[in-house]
């Protein structure tokens, strides 16, 4: 049986929903948790699957700006106006409802890649090895509501 372990942050963001015929078609507010769940078959030279302190380096930054943010289909009609007057704390979803769903994948993405970078850079403090599978992300939207995303696959 494999090992997993599961590293949690949580952030304040809103998001509105263009496609959606009642109230979460106008711009509201989640506290959200974020899981990042990581799994390996064998335990790596400090006996980890993964230290923590990796996935806060590696996410801190994506979810520093999610943070207090608004995520917005860029075909909204009122994405200019919102963007205009927020800049950065806009975030641009292309073309996208930034469904929970939709949002796991986007964070699952970038995820994946930045552990990938990680690895490439060859770490000596923190190593991280390559056959470290990320099972999924999962994104809560409320204490009862989640999404996940995920393929299992190697970094």
């Amino acid at each position: 049986m494999p090992y997993r372990i599961c590293k949690t942050f949580e952030i304040e963001s809103g998001h509105m929903l263009s496609k959606h015929p009642d109230k979460c078609a106008y711009p509201h507010g989640h506290t959200r948790k974020v899981e990042f769940i990581l799994e390996a078959d064998e335990l790596d030279q400090n006996e980890m699957v993964c230290d923590f302190k990796i996935i806060s380096q590696v996410m801190s930054d994506f979810l520093s700006a999610l943070d207090h943010a608004m995520c917005i289909n860029t075909k909204d009609p009122r994405y200019v106006d919102f963007k205009t007057a927020y800049g950065d704390r806009v975030i641009a979803f292309e073309a996208l409802d930034p469904t929970t769903e939709v949002m796991a994948k986007t964070i699952f993405d970038h995820f994946k890649k930045k552990l990938a970078e990680y690895v490439r850079r060859g770490e000596e403090r923190y190593p991280l090895r390559p056959n470290l599978r990320i099972i999924k992300v999962r994104l809560w939207e409320t204490s009862s509501s989640w999404a996940e995303y995920g393929d299992g696959g190697l970094i």
